[in-house]
């Protein structure tokens, strides 16, 4: 029953109402007797009515009424007065840590309190816990609305043990309406808390407060302990840093399958919050109570530690004495005390029952028959429970997943495109990968696609546990970090130049901050480095063919001359002990991008593909048959071919020792000779019209160009333009077609003295790839302007727009000699062909239906934003292939559980 003010209910007189909920109506009245300003909260009908549950309220409040703590709200006692039953409790001044975390908030979101603020409030917070645990009390329904902050900063946490004093007391929120359902929305009765506020309920009358805090046991309905209030306190102090809930949904199901199945957005923490901070917050929020903090006074131990370590920060250079030093020490060995407190129960536990030794197995994961773009583009989650990988699904590159306990892999919906390198993480419930220029993440449970930062030839990327996201942006460069849920990307690391062209493939180590990369460049400066966040320098480990891959069992993995090693690593100290040794004979790597087929677990398990990548040029007619070969197999990747116009030298980039290079190929005598051997990133070369020199694609002074070299014995280049990539020339010439702004547009210059560039396609959208056509009037290129990989052709100087030439996918255009017919690769591998014709007045076209011809068979080199993957002959009638022998693509990805590894 409501209330008015005046009603005297024993010596109390009510003044007005303050609170409303599940568990009775809040009164502030005053007490006649001692002239003080108490809370009255007038029991339930259904408590009140009810003798069996108001004898256990009694019972229960009674146990209360004993805690005396200057953090804890007390309870005065029990009023029985005119049939309406209530409970007598200190009245405490000031607003709750809800609305004070809700007055920080300003117009562009949620803002968290500053450290000295929320610190010394969750201090005060875990004493009261801390308090009422000695005595067996657990609250139960801790959250910001219970916590009253007094104007004096004092802390009083209200509502101690009421959830369990009010037993089948509340809202019954099965779908049934009935104790013991299974679903997992349902809240029982006995664990539903009180709803302080009227504002805290929607329309529908459902407690979001409340369920934001609940534990995962107690989201199931499972029986709690204390551990259940160390998880809320874990959620509170997380709302208090960040602004937001750390779970958050739009009805109590959704916010409790947020609470059991997701985790908090890490990357919301401040950047300034403390490590040991950060670990208190994960021990608390830890889903399992087995792996969480077992006792709250260890977390009150922790923060006089991390307290008294941010009372430093503000602590100037010239006002840092050597007694301050002495506090540092002090408080970060309260905090270490504090946390390897937490690891004692553990230890104990496992003295009591040592382990048993799991046999190492292993097993083989089929992936679809098509080719991928990267046979080295897999990657196992941080749990070893999944693998997700790349492979072509309906003509198109895309994420697979496969979960080791399910029948198949599956497709990812929303990753089609050019894509590359997904890495995972450290919840195992997020992928992040590169595609169409940026740097992404998809969410497995909600399937949402996001876009990180841009990301225009991606080179790896890993997650650590703090939301921190390092990568590569771009195929030349340092590594950067960006946050998990985007914004804008740092430089971490520095090169070493001229030793060093780029950083890429980064691995987190345990601690999360140090980091595993690979670093290309000369003999001197390529490797596998361990960083740190926060420095730019690094460390060189060993010198080998691709990234390495540190394993928890206290290794390195690594690829030399196609064997993967094993050598004993200690992330703790970051160096290597013993001697490396084969783990498997035989392993797939992505030379051109210094990458194996390799990944790891924190779990134990690592996945790998067998396999090598052979290849050899061969002349193939309109049918596909073989006619003749040009070259001997090479077991060295090899990408981007251009026939002089005489038809006698063919130019290509091939990667040996990581470095890619520009050799020439002698159709008549097979024999490749190296044109280029400089440590920069040597990439698509082109004939001069002349046919006197070759044109390539340079990174060799840290910014992409241009370069044009005499074949002959000396390696003396002149840039002929900055900032280009990726040439073609007018038969007369004239021009030179090539890519800008990271190959998304295609530009065209005059090969005059003044080189003057010009835009040629320039959109928000990718046009590469691009072909002049004989007379020079026209081109044909690529675009993703449909979403897909498109072929398109264009004027290149005069009027006009782009007409699009393929309708389900193409790309490697090329021209035939006379003008007449475009060639193609459809997503499906084959060799398409169409006719093109120019109207009377030079400006309409006319393009015939395309016509497959063979299967082209170019294995992984068919996908991807390298340049058409063959030639075409003078006459139309032959093509030369970089034909695959063997392909690692189609490879099984091995799945390898419970690997100790030797040399321990």
């Amino acid at each position: 029953m409501a209330l008015t003010p005046g009603t005297r209910l024993g010596p109390y007189e009510v003044l007005t109402q303050i609170g409303v909920g599940g568990m009775g109506e809040v009164y502030r009245a005053t007490d006649t007797n001692l002239k003080r300003q108490v809370a009255i909260k007038v029991l339930p009908a259904s408590v009140a009515g009810d003798a069996d549950r108001l004898a256990r309220f009694q019972r229960e409040a009674e146990v209360l009424a004993a805690l005396n703590h200057p953090n804890i709200a007390a309870i005065h006692g029990l009023e029985d007065a005119g049939g309406v039953k209530a409970l007598v409790m200190e009245l405490v001044e000031g607003e709750d840590l809800s609305q004070v975390i809700a007055r920080r908030a300003g117009p562009s979101g949620p803002a968290g309190l500053p450290l000295d603020e929320a610190l010394p409030i969750a201090k005060q917070i875990a004493e009261a816990l801390e308090a009422a645990h000695e005595q067996g009390i657990i609250h139960r329904d801790l959250k910001p609305a219970n916590i009253k902050v007094r104007p004096d900063g004092t802390v009083k946490v209200l509502d101690f043990g009421l959830a369990k004093a009010m037993e089948n007391v509340g809202r019954d929120f099965s779908p049934a309406g009935h104790a013991g359902s299974k679903d997992p929305a349902y809240v029982p009765p006995s664990q539903a808390p009180t709803i302080t506020t009227p504002a805290m309920m929607t329309g529908a009358g459902m407690i979001l407060g409340t369920a934001a805090y609940m534990s995962p046991e107690q989201a199931r309905g499972k029986a709690v302990d204390k551990r259940a209030d160390i998880w809320a306190f874990g959620a509170v102090l997380f709302e208090m840093l960040t602004g937001a809930r750390t779970f958050e949904g739009e009805d109590i199901a959704e916010t409790l399958g947020a609470v059991i199945h997701k985790e908090p957005l890490w990357s919301r923490l401040p950047t300034a919050t403390p490590s040991a901070i950060r670990t208190v917050l994960r021990r608390c929020l830890q889903k399992d109570p087995r792996q969480r903090l077992r006792d709250i006074g260890d977390v009150r131990l922790a923060l006089d530690g991390a307290f008294d370590a941010v009372s430093l920060q503000g602590t100037n250079a010239a006002g840092a004495t050597s007694g301050g030093r002495r506090v540092w020490m002090v408080a970060c060995g309260v905090a270490v005390l504090g946390l390897l407190a937490l690891s004692v129960p553990v230890v104990r536990h496992l003295r009591e029952v040592p382990p048993l030794a799991a046999a190492e197995m292993r097993l083989d994961i089929t992936v679809p028959p098509a080719p991928t773009a990267d046979p080295a583009s897999v990657a196992l989650s941080p749990d070893g429970h999944t693998v997700v990988f790349a492979a072509e699904f309906e003509g198109r590159q895309q994420l697979w997943v496969r979960v080791l306990d399910a029948a198949s892999a599956r497709p990812l919906a929303g990753t089609e495109g050019s894509l590359q390198f997904p890495f995972w993480s450290p919840d195992s419930r997020s992928v992040g990968f590169f595609a169409n220029g940026k740097l992404k993440r998809l969410d497995l449970e909600r399937g949402i696609v996001e876009s990180l930062a841009d990301a225009t030839n991606g080179r790896g990327g890993a997650w650590n546990a703090d939301g921190t996201i390092l990568f590569a942006p771009t195929s030349s460069g340092a590594l950067f970090t960006v946050a998990a849920a985007g914004g804008q990307p740092m430089a971490v690391t520095r090169l070493q130049k001229p030793q060093q062209t780029d950083h890429r493939f980064p691995q987190f180590l345990p601690d999360g901050r140090h980091f595993l990369f690979y670093a290309r460049g000369t003999p001197e400066g390529r490797g596998v480095y361990v960083g740190e966040l926060g420095h730019a320098e690094a460390r060189r480990l060993l010198d080998v063919d691709a990234a390495a891959v540190y394993v928890s069992s206290g290794h390195l993995m690594f690829v030399r001359d196609g064997a993967l090693f094993a050598q004993r690593f200690s992330p703790e100290q970051m160096t290597l002990a013993g001697e490396p040794y084969i783990v498997v004979d035989r392993v797939a790597i992505n030379e051109g991008v210094s990458l194996a087929a390799l990944s790891a677990s924190t779990a134990g398990s690592f996945v790998y593909r067998s396999g090598r990548r052979r290849s050899q040029f061969v002349w193939v007619d309109r049918s596909g048959n073989v006619v003749r070969a040009a070259g001997e197999p090479d077991d060295v990747l090899a990408l981007n071919p251009s026939l002089s116009f005489d038809g006698r030298r063919l130019a290509l980039q091939r990667n040996v020792n990581g470095n890619w290079d520009i050799w020439l190929l002698d159709m008549e005598l097979g024999v490749l000779n190296r044109l280029t051997s400089n440590p920069g990133t040597d990439t698509r070369p082109a004939w001069s019209a002349d046919g006197t020199h070759v044109v390539y694609s340079s990174s060799r002074d840290g910014v992409i160009g241009l370069y044009q070299q005499v074949p002959a014995a000396s390696e003396r280049a002149e840039l002929l333009l900055a900032n280009a990539s990726s040439p073609d020339f007018s038969r007369d010439g004239q021009f030179v077609l090539f890519s800008r702004n990271a190959g998304s547009d295609l530009w065209g210059a005059p090969l005059t003295r003044d080189r003057t560039p010009f835009p040629v396609a320039q959109t928000p959208f990718q046009e590469r790839n691009g072909q002049l056509s004989p007379d020079g009037t026209w081109i044909a290129y690529e675009s993703d302007e449909s979403g897909r990989s498109e072929v398109y052709v264009r004027p290149f100087r005069g009027p006009g727009g782009a007409r699009q030439i393929t309708a389900g996918g193409g790309g490697q255009v090329r021209w035939g000699r006379d003008g007449r017919e475009l060639f193609y690769l459809a997503p499906d591998g084959r060799l398409m062909a169409v006719s093109f014709q120019v109207a009377g007045d030079g400006r309409g076209t006319e393009v015939g239906v395309a016509v497959p011809l063979f299967s082209a068979r170019i294995g992984s080199a068919q996908q991807g934003p390298n340049g058409a993957q063959y030639v075409v002959s003078p006459d139309g009638q032959r093509f030369l292939l970089n034909t695959v022998i063997e392909d690692p693509s189609s490879a099984p990805i091995t799945v390898v559980l419970n690997w100790k590894g030797a040399g321990r």
